[in-house]
């Protein structure tokens, strides 16, 4: 056990039976082994990523990306005893540079005793580039094995020469039952029951929003507000602890979970499921505009000229906002995120676009074919610039059937509407042109 372990708290300090100043509920239901961390069974349980890494008492660096609560920290300390390493825990909100020369050095200094360090770092993603960069010596060389705690995606937030050095594992939100199983090991230590009827105890579950340490928290409110002998009903329950707000940073992986969810929601024609992440994000404080201005991509990106209305709609819900506010104006977008959830999808358009964009980068310096440029001077007119064009207006059907890519080209296709909603018109459209066409560069053969 390392010497930073073994100052924590004891399991008689666990059960209160110590004569400390009172600790919080959370710390003192801190796990003192592993198979007592709830919630992450992927990374702990008998097959789980930690449990094999275990199996050979060696640890590589690593990243903990997951929100608040799920263990973290715990999980970090408990691996420096499982490995005998030295634990050292810094914070990226407080340290420096010159905090992180003094925690190298005592490392280095540790190993020449024949102990390694873990160094913990809680909040990693806040250092800087340089800051993240100063790791990579230390970490190459076994000075530290470095676990990193991040509620960032680590993609975005740490640098390409860091991950590439450690190993990311990915920390879940704790479920009902996990978070059930916490509650029940605190009414143990403190020797009586929360003072919830069922629906209540569920209702505190959810409020915690799979954070452990906001359920423990959350259940030493019930406990000093309750007196003896009563009972907390939901609504009772709600008054006491005054709703607490689901955990969500419009910062963080939250806000960006969401509003995968409901644009996926959309997509995947489910108005039910589209309205409920609607609502949490509304509920959480997310700013209806920036939900507007992603339902306005939804119509562009999902159904396109499928139904052209949709965007009218959703550009319209957007400005139906500016003008009522909250809360009127949230209805006119949850009316805009029903019409995109129900309306036929095509993203046709989304990739046709892309296809054009890469076609364009790939022959962008091709020039136009002479027939369909304008020639204003005398110049260009005897450089054949015009000559041939036809005029569509004065052909059959306004069509004449031109071809219009660059020459080396030769024709191209993008756009493929499927055989729904008006695009299925669109595409009635572009067969009989195709064969008008098909059919006059016989005759000029």
């Amino acid at each position: 056990m390392s010497p930073r372990a073994q100052k924590g708290p004891s399991l008689f300090a666990a059960a209160g039976l110590d004569h400390d100043a009172p600790r919080p509920l959370a710390d003192r239901l801190r796990p003192q082994a592993l198979s007592e961390v709830v919630g992450q069974d992927h990374l702990l349980g008998p097959d789980g990523v930690l449990t094999r890494m275990l199996e050979t008492r060696s640890l590589g660096s690593l990243v903990f990306w997951g929100p608040p609560g799920t263990g973290k920290t715990t999980v970090a300390r408990l691996l420096a005893d499982a490995t005998a390493l030295h634990f050292e825990q810094i914070s990226a909100v407080f340290s420096g540079v010159a905090d992180l020369k003094k925690v190298f050095d005592a490392a280095r200094a540790r190993r020449e005793t024949g102990v390694g360090t873990l160094l913990f770092v809680d909040e990693v993603h806040r250092f800087n580039r340089a800051q993240q960069d100063s790791f990579l010596p230390v970490m190459e060389d076994g000075t530290v094995v470095l676990v990193g705690a991040t509620t960032e995606n680590p993609s975005f937030e740490l640098n390409a020469a860091l991950l590439s050095r450690a190993r990311v594992l990915v920390f879940r939100s704790l479920d009902a039952d996990a978070v059930g199983k916490l509650l029940s090991r605190a009414e143990e230590i403190e020797g009586k029951p929360l003072p919830l009827d069922a629906q209540a105890r569920e209702m505190l579950i959810g409020m915690a929003d799979g954070d452990g340490r906001a359920s423990l928290t959350l259940a030493e409110e019930v406990w000093r507000a309750a007196r003896k002998g009563e009972v907390f009903d939901p609504a009772k329950l709600q008054e006491i602890v005054q709703r607490r707000a689901p955990i969500y940073d419009k910062s963080q992986d939250g806000h960006y979970n969401l509003i995968s969810a409901l644009h996926k929601s959309v997509r995947g024609s489910d108005p039910d499921a589209a309205l409920y992440y609607l609502a949490r994000m509304f509920d959480a404080g997310e700013n209806p505009l920036y939900i507007a201005r992603r339902v306005v991509r939804m119509a562009v990106e999902d159904i396109g000229l499928a139904d052209p209305q949709a965007l009218v709609i959703c550009n319209a819900a957007k400005e139906a906002y500016d003008f009522l506010g909250s809360p009127e104006g949230e209805l006119a977008i949850a009316q805009a995120v029903i019409y995109v959830a129900t309306a036929p999808k095509s993203n046709a358009g989304y990739v046709a676009y892309g296809a054009a964009m890469r076609a364009a980068r790939e022959n962008g310096s091709l020039v136009p074919p002479k027939h369909i440029l304008n020639a204003p001077t005398k110049l260009m007119k005897q450089e054949s610039y015009g000559r041939g064009y036809a005029y569509d207006h004065d052909q059959d059907e306004a069509f004449s059937g031109q071809d219009y890519f660059p020459e080396a080209m030769g024709r191209q296709q993008f756009y493929d509407p499927p055989e729904r909603g008006f695009e299925r018109e669109i595409r009635k459209r572009l067969d009989y042109w195709a064969k008008l066409r098909a059919d006059r560069n016989k005759e000029q053969e």
